[in-house]
């Protein structure tokens, strides 16, 4: 249903129009090209760890651990080259143009992936870093910018905005899945590879969405007045193709262990940049500038084990949950759609839930949402925790071995109750740091929000190494992982709701 009343500018250059169902008509383009490249992004990102052991160590299960840490490395420097991006649009060619340019770089690394060379496919995975550093950071600053400070709308469009990025991370496993099985009857190694031409073309789709779509962006996003676009993108393009084999060398020669001192010193100086920033600002800045750095912390936690589903539980629902139905096998892959199902269907329903809080003035504050986010975490584990130690059976293989098997249903109420948590936690995460930020360093601590994201990767995949061993994962080992996972994120989320006041005090009123 579309608002009939037309809608005054949000901010200065944004042509006046018709609010689409409640919120401005840009937010629904955003929408759709953020949904085509998250098909894109999720459309391979549930193939990658098992197309590394396929292709690179012929099957063999002892290749989990690095097949994980890769992953983790590259799911890491996805959300680190943010920071670069949101600089690169706060002060030089616009985030118009960063987009378009970042969707490039990416199609052109989703094809390169599939050529079966480990130094190119790493070389496609640099690829698909630089071009995601480029779009993801400022498509998501850019739905900051539809909304005047005061709108209270902000949140729920956030929210709107993180169901296009589920509601593509939902189909994208389905279609890319079926299309691996029933296009080709090669080995998956092959089907693997029609995985990432299909994610290309999502991406192709997500390039030209945006292209037709930004004339309804006015001024928004533009380069900013006092720099030269042209010699502006000469600079960034030669920028791109520096920190192209800069990435490629980190993911082949670093690796997870060194990758995180790497990180954690951005992390320090993105840090330091963003206060120095806000003291200029004055006190109060300074003090929504430590809380928003806070949350940060928490956020890494949080990301370090929600981000197990294309790693250790992929190697869970390969290798240990039962996935038989009446003689069909269920595909690993789809069980990367539970969460993003969840999304889509929770996500209303927790806006309502919030918004029926915030009339009776009883709505949680952004760092009790953030405690909840990683309670809601924990109990994901506790889940598999269960399942690990009651739940276990034993059978034979087709090959004699001895196999020892859950239920699939423990998997699947894992990815529910961390979805709920995630939906405490990662769409307020946004919305908060264009609340919070310092005005001149919107895109860049936006950039810190997905670099902490990053660091929490990292360890991810670090710790999906370690469940794996050095044989494969065994029930054992990931009873002995979870379990430590399920403490860590209780206990966190438990202290961050008792600290919750302190850290609202020095938000100053930011709901």
């Amino acid at each position: 249903m579309t608002d009939t009343s037309a809608a005054p500018a949000a901010v200065p250059g944004l042509p006046a129009g018709r609010d689409v169902l409640g919120h401005p008509r840009q937010l629904w383009m955003l929408f759709m090209t953020e949904f085509w490249e998250r098909f894109a992004f999720y459309g391979m990102r549930w193939a990658l760890t098992l197309y590394i052991v396929q292709q690179f160590f012929a099957g063999d299960q002892a290749g989990q651990g690095d097949a994980s840490r890769t992953y983790g490395a590259y799911l890491a420097l996805v959300y680190a080259t943010a920071i670069f991006g949101g600089y690169v649009a706060d002060r030089m060619i616009g985030y118009q143009r960063s987009i378009l340019l970042g969707a490039a770089i990416t199609v052109a690394g989703l094809f390169a992936i599939t050529v079966p060379s480990f130094d190119v496919f790493l070389l496609g995975l640099a690829l698909v870093i630089v071009g995601n550093g480029l779009f993801k950071p400022n498509i998501s600053t850019m739905v900051g910018k539809l909304y005047g400070p005061e709108d209270q709308r902000r949140d729920r469009g956030f929210t709107i905005f993180y169901m296009g990025i589920n509601a593509g991370a939902l189909v994208a496993p389905l279609i890319t899945g079926w299309l691996a099985s029933e296009i080709t009857d090669t080995p998956m190694v092959q089907n693997y590879k029609v995985v990432f031409f299909t994610t290309a073309i999502g991406m192709i789709i997500s390039f030209f969405w945006f292209w037709f779509g930004r004339k309804q962006l006015g001024e928004i996003g533009r380069p900013p007045a006092d720099k030269k676009p042209g010699t502006q993108m000469a600079i960034v393009l030669i920028g791109a193709a520096v920190a192209v084999p800069i990435v490629y060398l980190l993911l082949s020669r670093v690796g997870a262990g060194p990758l995180q001192w790497v990180l954690s010193g951005l992390f320090v100086v993105l840090g330091i940049m963003v206060l120095a920033e806000a003291l200029k600002e004055g006190k109060v800045q300074r003090d929504k500038a430590i809380a928003m750095l806070l949350l940060f912390i928490f956020n890494i936690l949080f990301w370090c084990f929600f981000e197990q589903a294309g790693s250790s539980f992929n190697f869970l629902a390969q290798n240990i949950v039962n996935r038989d139905i009446g003689g069909w096998e269920f595909p690993v892959g789809w069980f990367q759609s539970v969460n993003p199902a969840g999304i889509v269907l929770l996500a209303p329903v927790i806006t309502v839930i919030w918004a029926m809080l915030a009339s009776m003035k009883a709505e949680p504050s952004v760092p009790r949402k953030f405690g909840l986010g990683l309670m809601g975490n924990a109990l994901g584990f506790g889940v598999l925790m269960y399942a690990l130690s009651n739940l276990v059976t034993t059978g034979t293989g087709p090959d004699g071995a001895v196999i020892q098997q859950i239920p699939m249903w423990p998997l699947v109420l894992c990815y529910v109750l961390q979805t709920l948590g995630e939906l405490c936690l990662s769409p307020i995460g946004l919305s908060m740091v264009t609340k919070l930020a310092p005005l001149k360093y919107v895109g860049l601590a936006m950039g810190g929000w997905f670099l902490s994201t990053a660091i929490g990767n990292n360890l991810s995949g670090i710790f999906a190494g370690h469940v794996s061993g050095e044989t494969g994962m065994t029930v054992a080992s990931a009873l002995e992982g979870f379990t430590s996972s399920f403490w860590l994120l209780l206990v966190a989320g438990a202290f961050l709701f008792l600290i919750a006041p302190l850290i609202q005090k020095l938000m100053h009123g930011v709901k």
